[in-house]
C-alpha cells in the first residue's frame, strides 16, 4: 500500500499538535486533521480562556481588599463584552501561533471531520488519506445529564461567549470545572448557586482540602449545596430558566452543566478498526499508546488518564520520540502536580492522605491553617491551608496539598522535590523565604495528633 503520510493525527489539541510537530521535525511526513479550531479544548474553551476569566473575576475582591491599605475608588464597574472580546482576540492570536508551529516543520493541516475507514485510511469530506500510522487525539466532550429541559442549559464550551452577562447562575456539578466557573461568575458579580449531588465536591482530592475549600468558597458568597439535585429545567414565563430542585424551585438567567466529560469519539469510525474501549468507554492503549489496531495509536484525555494539558504534551513527546526519533520512551505518571483555579485556588502534588493509606503507607500528617499576612490588613476573612503527607517509616513526603493564594505556583515547585524523593527532613533543613506563604511548607514541625 502506498501511503500519503507516515503519520496522520486526528485532533489538533495540545497533544495532537505536539505529536504532529515533533514527528515532522524528526523527518516524518505528517498531516493533522481538525474540524474546529487549532489548539483544541485547552486553547479555545479550556485552560487559557478559563484562566483569563479567573484573573478578571479576582479584581472585585482586590478592590474591596485595597481599602484596608489606604486605596479608595468610586464607580467601579465591570463590562462583560470587553472581557469576552479581548479573550476572543487572544485566542485568535494563539490559533495563529499553533498554525505556524505546524506549518514550519511541514505538517499539512486538513480541515474537516475525520472518520476512520480502516487501519490505515481516514476519510475527510470527499477525500480519503492513507497513513502508515494514525494517532487519535480528539480529547473529550462535555456530558449533559438526561433531565427534562436540559437543552436550556449550556456547557463549559459556551460559557465563555455568552451574549449577555447572567446575573443569576446555576452551576450543576462538583468537579474542578464546575467549581472554577462558580468562582468566576461569583467574582464577576453574579449570584451563583453550585449544586452537587454528592456529599462533598472535588472527588479524588485530599479530604481535608475538599472540606477546607468548601468553607472558604462559602465565605466568598457562592451558595454551595451538597446532596442537592436538579430534577428539571423549564423556560420561565417571566424570563430566565426555572430549575426544579430537591429543595424547591428557583429562576436563573443561565444554567451551566459541568458534570463530567466523555471521549470525543462520535462518528470517528472506530467500528472499521480493531480499536477497543475500556470499561469506562475510553480508548484502550498500552504503554506505547498503541491501540488493539497495531497501526493506530491514541493519547491525551480520550485514553482516560490524567486529563491535563501537560500530560497530553508529555505523552505526545514520548510517542514522537519512540516512533520517529529512535528514542523509545514511556510516560512516568508519578507525582503529577495539578491545580484547581477556584477562589481560593488549590494546588496539589503526590498522594492524598486517603490514597496513601489505601496504598498501604503508614502516614504522618503535618498541616497548618492560618490567615495570610495580606488579610491581616485587608479585612478579608479568607484563610489558607497546607498539608504534608509523610511516610512514617522512610520519611518520604508522599503528598503536598494547599488551599490559598498562589497554590498552583507553589505546588509546581514542590513537585520537583517530591519527584526527586524528598523526605520530611529535606523540607525541614530548607530555609524559607520570609514573609511568604510558601515558607510554611518548610517550617511545619509538629505532626497532627
Amino acid at each position: 500500500m502506498t501511503f500519503d503520510f507516515d503519520l496522520l493525527v486526528i485532533g489538533a489539541g495540545s497533544g495532537g499538535v505536539r505529536a504532529a510537530r515533533k514527528s515532522a521535525e524528526m523527518g516524518a511526513r505528517v498531516a493533522v486533521v481538525e474540524e474546529r479550531a487549532l489548539g483544541g479544548t485547552c486553547v479555545n474553551v479550556g485552560c487559557i480562556p478559563k484562566k483569563l476569566y479567573v484573573y478578571a473575576s479576582e479584581f472585585s475582591a482586590a478592590w474591596q481588599e485595597a481599602a484596608g491599605f489606604g486605596w479608595s475608588a468610586q464607580e467601579v464597574a465591570f463590562d462583560w463584552e470587553t472581557l469576552r472580546d479581548n479573550k476572543t482576540q487572544e485566542i485568535a492570536r494563539l490559533n495563529a501561533i499553533y498554525e505556524r508551529l505546524l506549518l514550519t516543520p511541514g505538517v499539512e493541516i486538513i480541515e474537516g471531520h475525520a472518520a476512520l475507514q480502516g487501519p490505515h485510511e481516514v476519510r475527510v469530506g470527499n477525500k480519503t488519506y492513507r497513513a502508515q500510522k494514525i494517532l487519535l487525539a480528539t480529547g473529550t466532550w462535555p456530558v449533559m445529564p438526561d433531565i427534562p429541559g436540559i437543552e436550556l442549559a449550556i456547557s463549559s464550551n459556551e460559557a465563555f461567549d455568552l451574549e449577555l452577562f447572567p446575573e443569576r447562575v446555576l452551576i450543576i456539578g462538583g468537579g474542578y470545572i464546575a467549581t472554577e466557573f462558580a468562582g468566576i461568575f461569583n467574582g464577576l458579580g453574579a449570584s451563583v448557586l453550585q449544586s452537587y449531588r454528592g456529599d462533598l465536591f472535588l472527588r479524588g482530592f485530599d479530604g481535608d482540602i475538599r472540606r477546607f475549600l468548601a468553607e472558604e468558597i462559602r465565605k466568598t458568597g457562592v451558595d454551595l449545596r451538597f446532596q442537592h439535585h436538579v430534577h428539571a429545567l423549564e423556560r420561565s414565563p417571566t424570563g430566565g430558566i426555572r430549575a426544579q430542585m430537591s429543595d424547591g424551585a428557583q429562576t436563573f438567567d443561565a444554567v451551566l452543566v459541568a458534570v463530567g466529560r466523555a471521549p470525543n469519539i462520535a462518528e470517528l469510525g472506530l467500528e472499521h478498526t480493531r480499536v477497543t474501549l475500556d470499561d469506562r468507554g475510553y480508548i484502550a492503549v498500552d504503554d506505547a499508546f498503541q491501540t488493539a489496531e497495531p497501526s493506530i495509536y491514541a493519547l491525551g484525555d480520550m485514553t482516560g488518564g490524567e486529563e491535563l494539558t501537560p500530560v497530553a504534551i508529555a505523552e505526545a513527546m514520548a510517542f514522537s520520540q519512540s516512533q520517529f526519533g529512535n528514542q523509545p520512551s514511556t510516560m512516568d505518571y508519578d507525582c503529577i502536580p495539578t491545580a484547581v483555579f477556584s477562589q481560593p485556588p488549590v494546588g496539589t502534588v503526590g498522594l492524598s492522605e486517603e490514597a496513601a493509606v489505601a496504598k498501604g503507607h503508614e502516614v504522618v500528617v503535618y498541616e497548618s491553617a492560618f490567615k495570610p499576612l495580606k488579610h491581616t490588613v485587608s479585612g478579608h476573612e479568607g484563610r489558607s491551608f497546607m498539608k504534608l503527607v509523610v511516610d512514617r517509616h522512610n520519611d518520604r513526603v508522599l503528598g503536598a496539598h494547599m488551599v490559598g493564594q498562589d497554590a498552583g505556583e507553589i505546588c509546581q515547585g514542590l513537585a520537583i522535590a517530591l519527584k526527586m524523593g524528598a523526605t520530611k527532613a529535606d523540607f525541614d533543613r530548607t530555609i524559607g523565604i520570609h514573609p511568604t506563604a510558601a515558607e510554611e511548607f518548610v517550617t511545619l514541625r509538629n505532626p497532627r495528633q
